[in-house]
């Protein structure tokens, strides 16, 4: 209870810039949960394990319990996988089986990094201004100084002192946390990536390569 006391006085000692970071920081929180939920929750599958079930159907030349599989899972990998064994279905030909693979990667590679770089650049912000906040409270502080009345200058000077920390701490903790959530999110984001690039090659091979063209 103490402790959210502070807070909260350490809060309203920061003045106006101290809602701005806050802003900042609601916006982040919102982001940095709607990507977790994204990048973690929906696409929580193991790649691999989705890979050697899918394949082992193909192999068996079970397409439409292959594209189940896939539709059950509900990832982004799943997704271009069941594009590629849709197109190999319809048509044997590898520029077709490409072309869907490609086509559904463009759509999902988007998805992927949304709205990541907001979290690089609202850390940014708060960080500067935490900043200005801080020049604002150091120009209180000389102002008591050299224009206060003598009585007076002892608390402007911790005021306009406690405004500068406070706004310095509170942006700079904002800025921690956002960065942080975006190196989390970019390397999550990569690691799809990665797994995508991966996957789709091997199953392009596979389809082309690994089953006898029906003709």
């Amino acid at each position: 209870m103490e402790i959210l006391i502070f807070l909260i006085g350490s809060f309203k000692a920061g003045g106006v810039f101290m809602y701005a970071i806050l802003a900042a920081m609601a916006i982040g929180t919102a982001i940095i949960l709607e990507r977790f939920l994204s990048l973690f929750v929906r696409n929580r599958g193991n790649g691999k394990a989705l890979w050697l079930a899918v394949k082992e159907l193909i192999q068996k030349e079970r397409f439409e319990e292959a594209l189940r599989v896939c539709e059950k899972t509900g990832t982004f990998l799943s997704r271009i996988l069941a594009s590629g064994i849709r197109a190999r279905v319809e048509s044997p030909s590898e520029e077709k089986i490409r072309g869907a693979l490609e086509e559904m990667i463009l759509e999902v590679q988007p998805a992927l990094e949304k709205r990541i770089h907001y979290l690089y650049a609202l850390s940014n912000v708060s960080t500067l201004l935490g900043l200005l906040g801080t020049v604002t409270g150091l120009i209180q502080s000389f102002t008591a100084v050299l224009m206060a009345d003598p009585n007076q200058k002892a608390v402007l000077l911790a005021s306009g002192i406690s405004l500068a920390l406070n706004n310095t701490a509170f942006g700079l903790l904002i800025a921690i946390i956002l960065m942080l959530s975006y190196s989390l999110m970019q390397s999550k984001s990569a690691a799809l990536e990665d797994e995508i690039d991966e996957y789709s090659l091997k199953l392009l091979n596979l389809l082309n390569n690994g089953l006898p063209d029906k003709k």
